[in-house]
């Protein structure tokens, strides 16, 4: 072996210690790369076009399609069905969630049992969850209104998924109910590490309930609760399955999120780079208050 190829390789192997975690996590940043960024640079190109699923005419169109955004009624109505559903229930679900995780940190008989029933809803599929709540939702068979109607001591025949006043509160309760579980454990995980020492000494010095949570509890939970927001703020924006499942974004155009019209535009009439726009449209939105987020997370710490 000759003193360059051992100069070589000794340069060789002192890279590969200077890299080795570099090395290790690059196949996996690849993969992601490629999934992640491939269908976003995509979308971003093809709502420049003007394809759709009858005629693929991948000319430059320019801003075309997010200038006939600004003037898509239809679409700025289905951002409001979404901000409503948003405002309302995740303020519903972090409360319950709070007041249950507050509940479930004492010491309670069949504590773990209670827990893991809890979370079920949670587990389920939300098209099921949606499709089983439609059921339970029928006016003429479903055991909500039954329910009612032994407490009204009449019967009682509230067409949930068809009148517009009764639609919303239908998809609200199916949404709280399956995901309020997901706030309750993120939240008991954050209240489980706060220092009970500190709310004992509290306690003794004549602390009442709240001031002691909103003085100790809070400031240490509050990192962790801003993600679970975030997390399910996201997942709220995008909510598709439950009020495909209920109400198909009906009756009429009440109820269509901008996910669900989203998915009209694309696979129903088959304008793909419209619907491509619409998407892209989203992704800097959620992006922008993703980051924002973000830096008020590192602000807050």
């Amino acid at each position: 072996m000759t003193a360059t190829t051992m100069r070589v390789g000794q340069r060789a192997n002192l890279f590969a210690d200077r890299n080795f975690k570099w090395l290790v996590i690059a196949p996996s940043i690849i993969v992601l790369l490629v999934v992640g960024i491939y269908p976003l640079v995509y979308t971003g190109i093809v709502s420049f076009q003007q394809i759709t699923m009858m005629e693929e005419d991948t000319s430059w169109a320019g801003f075309m399609n997010y200038a006939a955004l600004f003037s898509d009624g239809r679409l700025w109505e289905s951002f409001g069905h979404t901000f409503l559903i948003l405002a309302i229930a995740l303020p519903i679900e972090l409360v319950l969630g709070l007041l249950m995780a507050q509940l479930f940190l004492e010491k309670l008989p069949g504590k773990q049992v209670f827990i893991a029933l809890l979370i079920i809803p949670t587990v389920i599929s939300p098209i099921v969850a949606g499709s089983t709540w439609r059921l339970m939702f029928d006016n003429q068979y479903g055991p909500v209104n039954q329910i009612i109607g032994w407490f009204a001591g009449e019967p009682t025949a509230i067409l949930w998924i068809t009148r517009p006043e009764w639609v919303y509160p239908a998809i609200l309760i199916c949404e709280v109910w399956q995901w309020t579980p997901f706030m309750f454990l993120i939240l008991l995980a954050a209240l489980s590490n706060v220092d009970r020492s500190l709310i004992e000494a509290a306690e003794i010095d004549g602390a009442s309930f709240w001031k002691i949570f909103f003085r100790i509890t809070l400031p240490v939970i509050r990192p962790v609760m801003v993600i679970a927001i975030l997390i399910r703020a996201l997942d709220l924006f995008r909510i598709f399955d439950i009020i495909w499942a209920m109400t198909k974004g009906g009756p009429g155009s009440i109820t269509e999120t901008i996910s669900i019209y989203t998915y009209i535009r694309a696979f129903k009439e088959f304008e793909t780079s419209y619907a491509g726009a619409i998407a892209f449209l989203v992704i800097i939105l959620l992006s922008v208050i993703v980051i924002f987020a973000l830096k008020r997370v590192e602000i807050a710490r």
